[in-house]
């Protein structure tokens, strides 16, 4: 599942190393940041990976959150630990549509294994990046599909530095310099809302730099 950001991104080349065949999927789902579906389309060619592209428009119908709803912004800084509360850029059931979509994709293409770039150790806290979500619905699509599906979220129990670590060990750092994101879908990132501002965290706490701000700096146009 490649959104075109930098954990979906880590995800990919994770992927490569391990599976002898990958292809990704991308979803638009309406989201404000739509920046993201031509850096995913780009880093999946530059891998060599066949890549689809699915349309999902209920989200957008929904509303009531920032990445899809153009009457609310995407909130600014990182939430204080212990914070409960769900940050307004929670896409309510995104991760359980994706999942099922993906799942219904690789039945066709008669693959047998998801690999997603969510996080429980994220701050946002959402519940379809928990472990235990994404176990009971790996159950629920085993049965649903008659066949075996395998969930893997190789970002579970890392931080953002473990994330930008896991990065360079897969070869994933030039790619992440095509990655995307930044809430506001800004590029350069915006540096204030909450995305970019984990992301900068992350690369700051491993010590790398960030090859997206590395190539904004060196190439004027940053596109």
């Amino acid at each position: 599942m490649l959104s075109g950001g930098q954990d979906s991104t880590t995800c990919l080349y994770w992927a490569l190393r391990r599976f002898d065949h990958v292809e990704a999927v991308t979803f638009d789902y309406g989201q404000r940041h739509r920046v993201e579906l031509a850096a995913a389309a780009r880093i999946a060619a530059d891998a060599g990976v066949r890549q689809h592209l699915l349309p999902i428009n209920t989200f957008s119908a929904l509303g009531g959150n920032a990445l899809t709803d153009a009457a609310m912004a995407p909130e600014t800084g990182l939430r204080a630990d212990g914070d409960s509360e769900l940050p307004n850029t929670f896409v309510p059931g995104r991760n359980l549509i994706f999942l099922t979509f993906a799942a219904a994709l690789a039945w066709q293409r008669q693959l047998d294994h998801l690999v997603v770039g969510v996080a429980q150790t994220d701050y946002s806290g959402y519940p379809d990046c928990r472990a235990p979500t994404l176990a009971a619905l790996q159950q629920a699509l085993t049965l649903g599909l008659d066949r075996a599906i395998a969930v893997h979220a190789p970002l579970m129990q890392l931080s953002k530095a473990d994330t930008v670590r896991l990065a360079a060990e897969v070869g994933a750092l030039p790619a992440l310099a095509h990655s995307h994101t930044c809430y506001h879908g800004a590029v350069p990132p915006c540096g204030e809302c909450a995305a970019c501002q984990l992301r900068a965290r992350g690369f700051a706490e491993a010590g790398v730099e960030d090859p997206l701000v590395a190539r904004c700096r060196e190439e004027a146009a940053c596109r």
